[in-house]
């Protein structure tokens, strides 16, 4: 492959080069030109009769003395408290992780090395419930919620992710664990091992990448819902997807746009930062059909 990749005519790799610096570009400039304009006063970053201001920062120096500002950043997370809504945020994603891979794996390795013929239809049962539009099963949790007046807290959101995600999540380890070979539990069982200790000391360890991948995608899912949190959660308890938004107003309530764009930014770095700790976990785990006996 490498000596391939090596005859390949000069114009095809720089046209290759090119292309994955435009798509670079392309996909990275959003989020640094909203980090640019975090930094900047809202007439500035949303300048219609000059664009350059969000460049240069000439009303922002006008106002603060200086091109760049944290006023935006000061707003979001001491003024309004976004450090609330940022603790909700890792309440919801831890124990939505927790949940959706305990039971995940459990379920997976269950499955995967069950002979049934029901596995095949509880796994499409599964699928159809992941393919329908979360905003739909959110409004039959609604009313349970409601009589027994749990709406507006964590748990009640929790519970409902976590429903949304374990088909997903099922699915995910499931082919995972099919990949991985039943004589690994033959032969623990051999040296004395039950068939949970098996599957604790013996396939979990072979398994680590997989776990990672799945809970890293589980923690997104749980970290960018906007439907489920926005429905379920209180003012009080709102994680910070549902409060950037409510940083924008409504045609009752005023907002404050630089508030929401210094929330943007701060709830979009660690998700560049997870990805870069785990990127060899994530790597592994999506090729672990190399996994050989």
């Amino acid at each position: 492959m490498t000596s391939l990749a090596r005859r390949a005519p000069a114009s095809l790799r720089v046209a290759s080069s090119l292309f994955l610096l435009l798509w670079l570009v392309v996909a990275a400039f959003p989020f640094f030109w909203t980090l640019w304009g975090s930094f900047k006063v809202e007439l500035d970053f949303f300048s219609i009769a000059d664009w350059t201001n969000a460049r240069t920062g000439d009303l922002t120096r006008e106002t603060h003395g200086r091109a760049f500002t944290g006023a935006g950043y000061n707003g979001a997370w001491v003024q309004e408290e976004f450090w609330r809504a940022a603790i909700n945020s890792f309440l919801v994603c831890f124990f939505v992780v927790v949940t959706s891979l305990t039971i995940g794996t459990l379920g997976g390795y269950a499955l995967s090395r069950s002979g049934h013929n029901y596995v095949f239809w509880l796994l499409i049962a599964a699928l159809i419930f992941r393919a329908m539009p979360p905003i739909t099963l959110v409004s039959g949790y609604l009313p349970p919620f409601f009589q027994w007046n749990l709406w507006g807290y964590l748990p009640t959101a929790i519970i409902v992710l976590v429903a949304i995600n374990q088909p997903f999540t099922l699915w995910m380890l499931h082919s995972f664990f099919q990949k991985i070979p039943k004589e690994l539990d033959e032969s623990a069982k051999v040296d004395g091992c039950t068939q949970f200790q098996a599957f604790r000391y013996v396939i979990i360890p072979v398994m680590w990448p997989g776990v990672i991948t799945t809970g890293l995608f589980s923690f997104l899912l749980a970290y960018n819902d906007f439907a489920v949190t926005a429905m379920l959660l209180n003012e009080q308890n709102r994680t910070m997807v549902p409060q950037i938004a409510a940083f924008l107003g409504t045609t009752y309530t005023e907002g404050n746009v630089m508030f929401a764009v210094a929330a943007v930014v701060s709830a979009t770095a660690p998700l560049f930062l997870l990805v870069m700790i785990f990127q060899r976990q994530i790597v592994s785990g999506l090729t672990a059909g190399a996994v050989k006996g």
